[in-house]
Formats: C-alpha cells, structure tokens, sequence
C-alpha cells in the first residue's frame, strides 16, 4: 500500500480541476457521422479537414446518397456529395469547420447547414487557386437563409 505525505495528497487534489478540465476540451464537440459515395474523393478530403480541426468523425459508405438526403430533409437545391449529422443537425456538402461550430454553439431551430454544389475554394475542394465566395445556408422546413460567407476557410462580410 503506498502512504502519501499531506503535501503528496495536496498537490494530486490541486491538479484535479486542471485534468478534469483537459477531458472537457476534448469531448466538447459531438461525433460526426458522414455518409457518402465510395468513389468520392473529396468527401475523403473534408473529413480529413475536419478531423485536424478537432473533430471526431464516423465514415458510412453508401450507394443511396439521394434516398438519404431525403430522409434527412436537404433540400435539392442544397445538395451535394456529402451528408453528415452532428448534435441532432444535418450538415450538407463541404461547410468550413467553424460554421458547423458556430450550429453546435448558437443552435438556431433548423434542420441544419449546407453549402451546395461543389464550390472550388471550399474546404476538402482542395482545388489550387481556387477564391471563389460560396454561401453556408441555414435550412428547415420552411427556411432557407445565408448563414455564412466563405471565401476559402475565411469568412467574409455577409
């Protein structure tokens, strides 16, 4: 049996709050599940933008992407190669990390986010060169409003 000294003790209970701390940091955001196409490469990409910016992300291959999106109500407008879901959201297509935290963080009625298409600057596109501005759109039922403005991984003015 090992005796601690009251100092031993003292210190060990000092730094509990600091590793209870660091286990908050890391569970902070909810797991990620992505759905996508096997052949898809950029979806491979994006999950790999997402997995450096903190992430923890689930890969499901599926060959009924458009039955899914479906499913999930992504509106056909704002589909494309993609389709996740994180802390009861959808998330369409390749949204910057900081957009699918800004969801988690203000948690706005909605159905989720979703940038459409394929926009050459957008993060996964890993397209060299490629500034285009692309829309991150916020979704439901009855809604469909700009959320967000990229160029690349930066936001701009909406």
């Amino acid at each position: 049996m090992t005796i601690f000294t009251r100092r031993q003790f003292a210190a060990g209970v000092a730094l509990l709050p600091l590793l209870a701390g660091s286990g908050r940091a890391q569970t902070a955001l909810p797991k990620m599940t992505v759905a996508k196409d096997p052949s898809c490469n950029c979806c491979g990409s994006w999950t790999k933008y997402l997995r450096a910016n903190g992430f923890v992300v689930d890969v499901v291959e599926r060959t009924d992407m458009g039955r899914i999106k479906a499913g999930l109500g992504v509106p056909e407008a704002l589909q494309s190669c993609h389709t996740a879901e994180i802390g009861g959201y959808v998330v369409e297509g390749h949204v910057p990390a900081d957009a699918i935290r800004r969801l988690l963080s203000e948690k706005p009625r909605a159905i989720g986010i979703a940038v459409g298409g394929m926009p050459q600057s957008a993060p996964g596109m890993d397209v060299p060169g490629a500034s285009d501005i692309y829309d991150v759109t916020l979704f439901g039922p009855s809604l469909q409003k700009r959320y967000a403005r990229y160029r690349g991984l930066r936001e701009v003015a909406n």
